[in-house]
């Protein structure tokens, strides 16, 4: 992750589903709990790199926490073609029986 909002935007949040918006949670409090054990130890050279992460962690909590309330809409999932194939078969299987019930 870079700085801040970079990478993090939030109009770039709304395209995560919801699984890849658990992931960058977990990968920026792992990031922040390595750039605090190098605070502690004197290695840290960027110290504003974790206000910006802690920041980012912020921005993951209120999308995650937007879509559970419904103020936030959640990504439709990507059909895969053999999916849409199946879904075009059902509806043409559901029409012909919608023909056979008015002929009889």
């Amino acid at each position: 992750m870079a700085i801040g909002t970079k990478t993090l935007a939030p109009s770039e949040l709304d395209t995560f589903e919801d699984q890849r918006l658990v992931e960058e949670l977990r990968k920026a409090k792992e990031e922040l709990f390595n750039l605090r054990f190098q605070s502690a130890t004197g290695q840290l050279e960027s110290h504003g790199r974790i206000r910006a992460v802690k920041r980012d962690i912020a921005r993951l909590y209120t999308v995650i926490r937007e879509r559970e309330l419904g103020i936030r809409a959640t990504p439709a999932p990507v059909e895969t073609a053999t999916k849409a194939k199946k879904t075009k078969a059902k509806k043409a299987d559901a029409a012909d029986e919608a023909v056979k019930e008015e002929a009889e």
